[in-house]
């Protein structure tokens, strides 16, 4: 799934893409946006490392959060959660 020139491909946790399904039609836009912009630059500006793993990351989509791994020896960018800012951290692997 990679566009352009970028060489990253996105994949997907099953929770992630379950949630996707159920987001209304403007949040789901704005969050493929998001995830999608991952494919040209895996660490935007604001994107943010989690303290305590050693590869996992986060964006920020309004109050929802993406948390995603960067595979930098694969080129992949795993999207591990999309959720609420208040359940977005709560037992991520």
């Amino acid at each position: 799934m990679s566009e352009g020139s970028a060489s990253w491909q996105i994949e997907m946790e099953r929770q992630p893409e379950k949630m996707l399904k159920r987001l209304p039609k403007n949040l789901l836009q704005r969050i493929r946006v998001a995830i999608w912009a991952l494919a040209d630059d895996p660490r935007p500006s604001g994107c943010k490392k989690l303290a305590g793993y050693e590869n996992l990351y986060r964006v920020r989509v309004g109050s929802w959060r993406i948390v995603y791994a960067i595979e930098d020896d694969r080129l992949v960018i795993l999207i591990v959660r999309i959720a609420p800012r208040s359940s977005a951290y709560l037992t991520l692997s």
